[in-house]
């Protein structure tokens, strides 16, 4: 079983390159290893999820992507790779450069991205002034209708304020804005987290259609495994901080390999079959007192001493699949 740095078969081909990203959080007590290690990468026009419990560190890896950690967050250690250039290296005004033009971010929560007191036209424009592009009234116009359009809007809404629009209106607003300069990846941090579940489908088919048309690679972050089985074509399974599982989305729904991914999936609801609800147990560990060896096994229940001394290493379990257990080998599955 050997171990890899980078969850992919083809990094070669990979449109963004994540390589042992670390970020952490400084306070009194010590540092908060928010995101410790993390090693991933992106395929031209993939789908790619990242999942796991409230605190596993997602939007935290989503923001480091973007360059958008702040004090008293740091990123300790790592490199992001986004068309042969590091983003990591880069200063303040290189990365502003490449925010919306190559690498863009549908934040989570609409109400709270958008400005409540300026016409959506002028916030959609915004942009494309920040990154030197000048258009006169008419072509302004035409390409806010035409970014609206795309997203399922009306061009009315161009003249209206962020209050007067339904929660899924602000949120394919925030896609429209996401998309105005075309960028190869676009970052979803839970973008359907406040809405309920017609709208969740009509925002992502929205966001499947923009991405499909601009062929961009999406990162999906959330907690929804639902949600993630109907948009993903391959789903990081985050804890404490680290990458404990990467696959394509079929094989962690029918053969998931690691004891927390299998719990997360038998906790989901079944129409098919009345199942009593079946919780993981315990709580995430504190990210400022990890236990020793794998972070999960006080909650697995598949934990041997192994477990309780030594870390397990991102390795190939099979073709495709990455896992971190010691109860997994090449020729050993869950």
């Amino acid at each position: 079983m050997s171990t890899v740095t980078t969850a992919d078969t083809s990094t070669a081909t990979s449109v963004l390159r994540v390589e042992g990203l670390r970020v952490y959080f400084d306070t009194p007590r010590g540092s908060v290893k928010a995101v410790d290690g993390v090693s991933f990468s992106l395929k031209p026009g993939e789908r790619f999820g990242l999942a796991g419990e409230s605190g596993s560190g997602k939007s935290t890896m989503a923001l480091a992507i973007m360059r958008m950690i702040k004090p008293p967050g740091r990123i300790v250690a790592g490199e992001v790779w986004l068309g042969g250039r590091n983003l990591v290296a880069l200063s303040e005004t290189e990365m502003e450069h490449l925010r919306l033009a190559e690498i863009a971010m549908i934040a989570q929560g609409s109400m709270n991205s958008l400005n409540p007191v300026m016409r959506v036209r002028d916030q959609m424009l915004d942009g494309l002034r920040d990154h030197g592009v000048v258009l006169s009234r008419r072509d302004a116009d035409a390409r806010v209708k035409d970014l609206l359009e795309r997203v399922g809007l009306r061009a009315e809404v161009a003249n209206m304020y962020p209050h007067e629009l339904s929660g899924g209106m602000k949120q394919r607003v925030c896609i429209a804005i996401s998309i105005a300069m075309s960028p190869k990846v676009i970052i979803a941090d839970e973008p359907t987290s406040a809405l309920d579940v017609v709208v969740q489908r009509q925002v992502m088919e929205t966001l499947r259609g923009v991405q499909e048309q601009l062929g961009a690679a999406v990162i999906l972050v959330g907690h929804d495994m639902g949600l993630m089985t109907q948009f993903v074509d391959r789903l990081g399974i985050m804890y404490a901080g680290k990458l404990v599982e990467v696959a394509p989305i079929a094989g962690i729904i029918e053969t998931p390999q690691h004891p927390y991914t299998r719990l997360l999936i038998s906790s989901l609801p079944s129409i098919d079959e009345q199942t009593d609800f079946v919780g993981i147990p315990g709580l995430p560990p504190s990210l400022l007192a990890l236990p020793r060896g794998c972070a999960f096994h006080p909650r697995c229940p598949h934990a041997m001493d192994r477990c309780r001394r030594e870390e397990p290493l991102l390795t190939e379990v099979k073709s495709g699949t990455w896992a971190a257990c010691h109860l997994l080998s090449p020729k050993e599955a869950l």
